[in-house]
């Protein structure tokens, strides 16, 4: 398996340039298209004759309105001979991706949402169509074998074991430089089709029946943003049926809750010291439980509220009941567009994070065991962009959770800010990659710290403007909450 996954390890590694790649460049051909009146018959000819296995829905402007597939016509019709318009076959609101978007941003989302195609838009008209097969073929990108074994895994040790060979992958793409953006997507998609198969397996141990659940990620997992050393931040909401009650309905969550949380530790997540786990009953919440829980973390404010409030803010559902989460997420923004102080008090709490710079300009480094002369490039450093990015995004009741989606979404364009400000977030989560990989995989508390001495000059001076962005993200902020 080690032989294995080192190919597959040098396939990515390879591909680097191949998915930064804006999307145009990867379409193979012009779309092909149908309107939601051609038969099944008629469409099963167009896709014989242009030699595809998709054919983009149009209504009458030419805008993409669906996606059928051969295997979707085939299902179709299995379960209903007398379906005959390919509407009814269709795959409704297809996943459109920008034409500057990069390639591994489709290959991304197509193993987030469990799709096979995506459609590429230029200008708000369709440009093609790419496919998983463009992107996952064996010959030149492991994602998908990776992921089709962890689909496959039967047990906990099985699955124990591919956790293993993951973590090693990923700690070689590090080595061999493979951009954070990339590589933090791929490790914490790789991560939560490993968390899903997980609470598969687990769950059919369990009665769950009659319980609408949903696990819910928090923390860098919740933000895509996992890196080499992560714990886990995790949760449940859920609501009962049959007139049960929450109390009632939890007694059956928390040994399921439990057995996940033990799964995943075996699997190299360790628990969570502070306990910010499914297993723990303050976490374990119906819907209203949740409501209850953050209208207090809003109206309340106090410092221990914030804290909890800034780790499941970051809040997506992994497995389960999505429609529960969404429900949360719509009540979320609506009651902190009421209390707009809410953000103030984030904001204030945001800026006791310094930037790791004394007021020379040079480096504020500390002195901490295993760390001599080191700056903590999570507290102070990273963590700035994303606090930053969070309370801009509930300010204006964005659905994104990530930090760099948040930021592009909130601070709006392209400029050169935005860009700087980007930049400057990958370059410090780079650099914690890299001192990530100089130490042992678990167990060490200067996972998040560098030496700057250490460093070439170029770096220093690079990492040195970084915070000197993240500091002006923080003045932006202070200044925008008259702090």
């Amino acid at each position: 398996m080690l032989e294995k996954y080192g190919q597959l390890e040098h396939r990515l590694a390879g591909e680097q340039q191949t998915f930064a790649r804006p999307l145009r460049s990867v379409l193979q051909r012009a779309p092909v298209t149908c309107a939601r009146e051609h038969t099944l018959a008629e469409v099963a000819a167009l896709m014989r004759e242009e030699g595809v296995g998709s054919v983009v829905v149009a209504d009458a402007d030419g805008l993409p309105i669906g996606i059928v597939t051969s295997h979707d016509m085939v299902g179709v019709v299995a379960e209903d001979t007398r379906v005959r318009t390919v509407e009814a076959a269709m795959s409704r609101d297809p996943v459109m991706l920008s034409a500057n978007a990069f390639a591994y941003e489709a290959a991304v989302t197509m193993l987030a949402r469990r799709i096979r195609h995506v459609l590429v838009m230029d200008e708000g008209r369709l440009a093609g169509v790419v496919s998983e097969r463009d992107l996952f073929s064996l010959q030149r990108l492991g994602l998908g074998e990776i992921t089709m074994e962890l689909r496959l895994a039967g047990s906990i040790p099985v699955l124990t074991g591919l956790a293993a060979e993951v973590r090693k992958l990923a700690r070689r793409l590090v080595a061999q430089g493979v951009a954070p953006e990339q590589l933090t997507l791929f490790v914490s998609v790789l991560n939560d089709r490993l968390s899903q198969r997980a609470i598969e397996i687990v769950r059919k141990r369990h009665d769950l029946e009659r319980i609408s659940w949903s696990w819910l990620a928090f923390g860098s997992e919740g933000r895509f943003e996992q890196t080499l050393a992560t714990d886990q931040d995790n949760g449940l909401i859920f609501e009962a049926h049959d007139n049960a009650t929450p109390v009632q309905v939890r007694a059956r969550l928390l040994p399921f809750a439990h057995d996940v949380n033990q799964a995943l530790d075996a699997c190299g997540f360790p628990l969570c010291k502070g306990n910010v786990m499914a297993s723990n009953a303050e976490l374990c919440l119906s819907l209203d439980e949740w409501r209850a829980k953050m209208k207090g973390w809003i109206e309340v404010s106090m410092p221990k509220a914030l804290l909890d409030a800034a780790i499941c803010f970051d809040f997506r559902p992994l497995y389960g009941d999505a429609p529960l989460v969404g429900a949360l997420r719509d009540w979320v923004g609506d009651r902190i567009k009421s209390h707009p102080a809410f953000l103030r008090h984030m904001a204030d709490s945001a800026l006791r994070a310094r930037a790791a710079l004394n007021r020379f300009g040079g480096f504020a480094t500390e002195d901490v065991p295993d760390a001599p002369d080191s700056v903590n490039l999570k507290t102070n450093g990273a963590r700035i962009f994303v606090d930053a990015a969070r309370i801009y995004a509930l300010a204006k009741g964005l659905p994104q959770t990530n930090t760099v989606e948040r930021l592009r979404a909130a601070l709006g364009g392209t400029g050169a800010d935005l860009a700087s400000t980007v930049e400057a977030f990958y370059l410090i989560q780079r650099l914690r990659l890299v001192a990530q990989l100089q130490l042992p995989e678990t167990g060490n508390a200067a996972v998040n710290r560098i030496a700057p001495a250490r460093l070439d000059r170029v770096t220093q001076a690079a990492l040195k403007e970084a915070l000197r962005v993240a500091k002006e993200l923080q003045d932006r902020l202070a200044l925008d909450y008259q702090l």
